[in-house]
C-alpha cells in the first residue's frame, strides 16, 4: 500500500515498495486531479533540487509530476564513487532499472495522472532511464533524455520503439562517445521511432543544473523550453 505524507508546502512524499525494498518518491500538490502526468527520473545521486524544481515547474504547466526513487531507502549515494557504483548497477541490470521506473509510473497513475497521457523525463543517469523506458516499451507516449548516457549493451537487439523520443544533448559532453551517439541514432531508426536530438553548443555534461560547474543558463533555459514544447505536443 502507498502512504502519502506531507513533505513540504508543495511536494508530498509517497512511500511504495519493490518487494521488501522501501521506495520514497515525491508528487506535486495537484495529485488527485485528472491531468497529464510526467515521471521525473533524477540524476545519479538520487532525488535532488534539479528534479524538485522541474516537478514544481511542471505543476505550474498543468501536469502532475512524480519524482521516482530508483535506489530505495537506505541506499542513497553519499559521494561520486557510491553514485557511480549505484548508477552503474542499474545501467548494467537494465531490467531492474525498467522495473523501478515501471513501479514509479504506477504511483503516478495512482496520483491521478491520465494513463493515456504520461511522459518520462530524466537527467544524467535518469536520462539513461528515460531511454530505458522507451526500450522497455513502458506505457508512456514520450520520453526526454537530458544529458543522459546514450549507450546500451551492443548485445541487446534494436527493437521497435513506440514512444516519441527527445534527446537533449550537450555538445561538449565528454561522457558520450561519438560511437554511442551514432548507435543511438541507428537504434532509433531501426526502431522506426519518432525521434529528435537537439545539441546545445558550449555545453558540458550537467549543463542544466544550476549547482554544477557545467551550468549554462542560456542553454538550460532553451532545453527546458524545448521540453515544454514537446510535452505540449504529446500530452495536451
Amino acid at each position: 500500500m502507498s502512504t502519502t505524507l506531507t513533505f513540504s508546502q508543495t511536494l508530498k512524499k509517497v512511500s511504495y515498495q519493490d518487494g521488501a525494498q522501501k521506495l520514497s518518491g515525491l508528487v506535486t500538490s495537484n495529485a488527485g486531479k485528472k491531468l497529464p502526468g510526467v515521471l521525473i527520473l533524477p540524476a545519479w545521486k538520487g532525488i535532488d533540487d534539479e528534479a524538485r524544481n522541474a516537478a514544481l515547474d511542471l505543476e505550474k504547466q498543468g501536469y502532475i509530476a512524480f519524482i521516482a526513487d530508483i535506489y530505495g531507502e537506505g541506499n542513497l549515494p553519499t559521494d561520486y564513487a557510491s553514485a557511480g557504483k549505484a548508477a552503474g548497477y542499474y545501467k548494467q541490470n537494465y531490467e531492474a532499472y525498467q522495473k523501478r521506473i515501471s513501479l514509479a509510473l504506477e504511483e503516478l497513475k495512482k496520483s491521478g495522472a491520465n494513463p493515456e497521457k504520461i511522459a518520462v523525463i530524466g537527467y544524467c543517469f535518469g536520462g539513461s532511464g528515460a531511454l530505458e523506458a522507451a526500450r522497455g516499451k513502458l506505457p508512456v507516449v514520450g520520453v526526454v533524455s537530458i544529458h543522459g548516457g546514450l549507450s546500451k549493451d551492443p548485445a541487446r537487439m534494436n527493437e521497435p520503439l513506440s514512444a516519441k523520443i527527445l534527446v537533449e544533448h550537450p555538445a561538449d559532453d565528454e561522457s558520450v562517445k561519438p560511437e554511442d551517439y551514432a548507435q543511438l541514432v541507428k537504434e532509433m531508426n531501426d526502431g522506426k521511432a519518432d525521434w529528435q536530438i537537439i545539441t546545445y553548443s558550449n555545453s558540458k555534461h550537467t549543463f542544466t543544473n544550476p549547482e554544477s560547474k557545467d551550468y549554462n543558463a542560456v542553454m538550460a533555459k532553451r532545453a527546458w523550453n524545448h521540453t515544454l514544447l514537446f510535452f505540449k505536443e504529446i500530452l495536451k
